[in-house]
């Protein structure tokens, strides 16, 4: 009788035991994971909404930082300073009294008025529509007193939109007393034309100023693509119909030729970015920036 007979008898014997050893419970793990993820499974049957709408998350995070509203001197730093700093356009220059006595004399509200509409060249908000009216008047008081004026810059607010749902509305008060507000550009209240958010290549124009007459040469509306001439009207044409401060006038083939020398790349950046006495966009900073490049090409096409 033999005790403790060894049952693997051949090397070949032990091979397929330690495969088997190996082999058996990675099957196993295999077959139970698909057995408990089986009705998870994407189906070749199931419709493609169903399953975005199965694996969509249970919430997702928005995250949105306040406007931060600009104290006029800031503004002024910002935006107005293009055309106020060296008199673009007729635009009075900062602390200039001769120059803004006349501005300061029809009053706060009326240049203020005037300001936010835009008038004589100057586009509403000295171009950058999401101005609130407060920090435009406070732009407008900052200049005015650099000038010798007393005004007093109203208190900045959030408007109700950017305001929290649970925020109260407005005293009537208040509202009336928040009226008074100014365009970053209020020199427009001035006899002399105002000026322009921007005075280079692709200069801001005023949305309320009712068209030119393109030059001769300039294209049709259809063959620029319309959006760029709709841009150009009421954005660009303020700066460059009259060449203010260098740009370029529309049709001038002499004066775009160095600039067509660089490529349209290279003018769709300094467009949207700013170059020289232009800020970027126009000083529209609004637009998307397909429109602006919209423009661009417009203007490139009327000097070809």
């Amino acid at each position: 009788m033999r005790e403790h007979e060894n049952f693997i008898k051949t090397p070949k014997q032990l091979v397929i035991i330690v495969v088997l050893s190996f082999v058996v419970p990675i099957a196993f793990i295999i077959l139970l994971s698909q057995l408990m993820t089986s009705d998870k499974r994407v189906r070749p049957d199931e419709d493609v909404n169903a399953l975005l709408a199965r694996i969509k998350p249970v919430g997702e995070l928005a995250i949105a930082g306040p406007k931060v509203l600009q104290t006029g001197d800031q503004v002024f730093a910002s935006l107005c300073t293009t055309c106020h700093t060296p008199g673009a356009a007729g635009a009075p220059k900062f602390g200039d009294k001769a120059a803004w006595g006349k501005v300061i004399a029809q009053g706060q509200a009326t240049t203020v008025q005037h300001a936010i509409a835009g008038i004589r060249g100057m586009p509403p908000k000295g171009g950058n529509p999401e101005l609130t009216d407060e920090e435009v008047a406070g732009a407008v008081v900052h200049m005015a007193n650099a000038a010798g004026a007393s005004w007093k810059a109203p208190e900045l607010k959030m408007p109700p939109a950017a305001q929290p749902a649970s925020a109260a509305a407005p005293a009537p008060a208040a509202t009336a007393a928040a009226a008074p507000a100014v365009s970053a550009a209020a020199a427009a209240a001035t006899p002399a034309p105002a000026a322009p958010v921007a005075a280079a290549p692709a200069a801001t124009a005023p949305a309320a100023a009712a068209p030119t007459a393109a030059p001769a040469g300039a294209p049709t509306q259809a063959a620029a693509g319309g959006k760029g001439k709709a841009i150009y009207d009421t954005t660009c044409m303020v700066c460059h119909a009259a060449g203010v401060a260098g740009a370029p006038k529309l049709g001038d083939k002499a004066a775009w030729a160095p600039r067509l020398a660089q490529g349209a790349a290279a003018l769709h950046t300094s467009a949207l970015k700013g170059k020289n006495a232009m800020p970027p966009k126009g000083g529209n900073v609004a637009l998307p920036d397909a429109d602006v490049i919209a423009a661009v090409d417009y203007m490139v096409a009327a000097a070809k």
